[in-house]
C-alpha cells in the first residue's frame, strides 16, 4: 500500500462510504474508502506542488475511487494553463464515473478560452464518455455567459451516444441554457434537436430550476414529447 492510499484509510468514513456508493453504482464498492470531500480537498491542498504529489498524478491508473478523486483535485489545483492541460489528457482516459468526471473543474482553463475550445471540439468526439461528458461541462462553465455563442448550442445538440451519463450531461447543459441562453436554447427545443429523453430530461430539469421563469417553465411544458 501506498502512502497516499494509507493516508485515504486514515481518513475513512465507513458510514459514508456506504452512502457514496450508492450514488456511484457504476463503481464496485470494493474499490470505494469512503473519504469525505471536503477532507480530500483539505488534502489536495496540503499535497499540492509537492513532489509526492507528483509521483502520485504520474503513477495512473490508481486503483481506488478516492485516489481518482483526489487527482482530480490536484488537478483542479494546477494553475498554468498548459499544465493542466497536460494532467487533463494523461487523466481523462482513466475516468470512469460521474462523480470523478465532475469533481474536475480546474480554474486555470479560463486563461485561455481560445484553445480551451479546442479541446473541447476533440472531447466531444471523443469515444470515451467520461471524456465527452467532460467537454460537455466545459462548454457549461465556460462558455454559457459572455463567451457565449448561439453555434456552441449545435455542438452539444450534435453529440450522439447511447451513454446515460451522457445523455444526462446533455440535459444538464441545455437545462443551464434554458436558464441563461432561453431566446437560443429554446429554439432546439421547439425543433426536436435532441433525442427525445435527452429533450424531456432537458425540459424537466428547466422546470426544476429557480432560475428558469415560471412563464417559460409553463411553454416548456407543452413542448414535451
Amino acid at each position: 500500500m501506498t502512502e497516499i492510499q494509507e493516508r485515504l484509510f486514515e481518513l475513512k468514513d465507513e458510514k459514508y462510504r456506504d452512502f457514496n456508493a450508492s450514488l456511484i453504482p457504476t463503481v464496485d464498492k470494493s474499490i470505494v474508502i469512503g473519504v469525505r470531500v471536503p477532507v480530500l480537498r483539505k488534502l489536495a491542498k496540503e499535497l499540492k506542488g509537492s513532489v509526492q504529489a507528483a509521483q502520485f498524478m504520474a503513477a495512473l491508473p490508481h486503483h481506488y475511487h478516492e485516489e481518482n478523486l483526489l487527482q482530480a483535485l490536484l488537478i483542479n489545483e494546477i494553475k498554468d494553463f498548459g499544465g493542466c492541460m497536460e494532467a487533463l489528457e494523461l487523466f481523462l482516459p482513466f475516468v470512469d464515473n460521474w462523480a470523478v468526471c465532475d469533481m474536475l473543474g480546474p480554474k486555470a482553463l479560463a486563461k485561455d478560452r481560445e484553445r480551451l475550445m479546442g479541446a473541447i471540439l476533440l472531447w466531444l468526439k471523443s469515444e470515451h464518455p467520461y471524456t465527452q461528458r467532460f467537454g460537455i461541462c466545459m462548454l457549461m462553465s465556460h462558455f454559457l455567459d459572455e463567451n457565449f455563442r448561439e453555434e456552441y448550442l449545435e455542438l452539444v445538440a450534435g453529440v450522439r451516444s447511447e451513454e446515460y451519463y451522457v445523455r444526462m450531461m446533455q440535459a444538464w447543459y441545455f437545462a443551464t441554457a434554458l436558464a441563461k441562453q432561453y431566446d437560443s436554447a429554446v429554439k432546439y427545443i421547439e425543433g426536436r434537436r435532441l433525442e427525445s429523453w435527452t429533450h424531456n430530461k432537458s425540459i424537466q430539469k428547466a422546470r426544476e430550476s429557480f432560475r428558469v421563469s415560471d412563464e417559460h417553465k409553463k411553454y416548456l411544458k407543452t413542448l414535451k414529447i
